[in-house]
């Protein structure tokens, strides 16, 4: 649980040095350009060439992409229904259907489900978040960023111009290029960076009173993201009867709190940034009671 520790101790660091005022105003700005510019893409360039292609474990592998069309279908009916901004929807439509799967959600496979539940998590992570965030992250931004809507064009030349997804199209030609060992040293000392300066970020950011009208939008996106998607995924596996533990270990991944990553992309483009802080920080904590819920539901499958 180490993982766990160093998130909140990260978090907590930027909610103390946002009090302390030590930084500057705009230092959440800066970290969050470091992120999208040179964090995320050495990631991103790190792990996709080592991506295996398999069909088995087809669970894994489809039921994040049917979690981001569920989730996000629901926050557009429920911001039809409440009328939210544009910028309002962009962030719940970015952190909503995007779970942090990785950083968080391993380690929390881990202690609920053991270690040989970790490569479900892997392949779920990989295969589904990850690519979510450079393929779906980059359509959203590309779409709700900015104060007038974009034409298919420019939201295409957003998404092709979008660093991220430089590195998912370099990192997939490469695939079957082995990278030399002191460029694999290089990018993986650069993405060892992401999760501490975006944590640190975030807290900069965080506000545990939300702005005047925040708590509607706040409320129900981590009622879908925590209680909602988890649990429609449940449905889904328990209607295939599918038991397995790749199933099971698949659901409980789709009830992370919103990824980090996907904060800081919302953060830049300016969607909703208060409201994007709660969605992560306070996201973070309520799912240490809805995640052991989960566990249970899924124990009794």
């Amino acid at each position: 649980m180490e993982n766990l520790i160093i998130i909140f101790s990260l978090l907590l660091l930027g909610m103390a040095l946002s009090r302390l005022k030590i930084f500057p105003e705009n230092s959440s700005q800066v970290l969050n350009l470091f992120i999208i510019y040179i964090s995320l893409p050495a990631l991103i360039l790190l792990q996709v060439p080592r991506l295996i292609f398999s069909k088995n474990l087809l669970i894994p592998v489809l039921m994040p992409w049917i979690m981001v069309a569920i989730s996000a279908l629901l926050v557009l009916t429920a911001a039809k229904t409440f009328r939210w901004t544009r910028s309002t929807t962009g962030a719940l439509l970015l952190m909503v259907p995007l779970g942090n799967t990785s950083f968080f959600g391993i380690p929390m496979v881990q202690a609920f489900w053991g270690v040989d539940s970790v490569s479900y998590a892997v392949l779920y992570d990989q295969f589904g978040s990850f690519l979510a965030l450079a393929t779906y992250g980059s359509f959203i931004l590309a779409t709700y960023s900015g104060s007038e809507r974009s034409t298919p064009l420019t939201i295409l030349k957003k998404i092709c111009l979008f660093p991220p997804f430089i590195a998912l199209v370099l990192g997939l030609l490469t695939m079957s290029v082995p990278y030399p060992a002191v460029l694999v040293a290089v990018l993986h000392g650069i993405a060892s960076s992401l999760v501490p300066v975006v944590m640190v970020a975030i807290g900069l950011q965080v506000k545990l009173k939300l702005p005047p009208g925040s708590w509607t939008p706040f409320t129900a996106g981590l009622l879908i993201k925590l209680v909602i998607a988890p649990l429609l995924a449940t449905a889904i596996i328990f209607a295939l009867q599918q038991g397995s533990l790749a199933a099971k270990v698949s659901v409980f991944e789709a009830g992370m709190p919103p990824m980090v990553t996907a904060g800081a992309l919302a953060l830049i483009a300016g969607l909703a940034p208060e409201l994007t802080a709660a969605l992560v920080g306070l996201g973070l904590m309520a799912s240490f009671l809805t995640l052991p819920l989960l566990y249970q539901i899924l124990q009794a499958l």
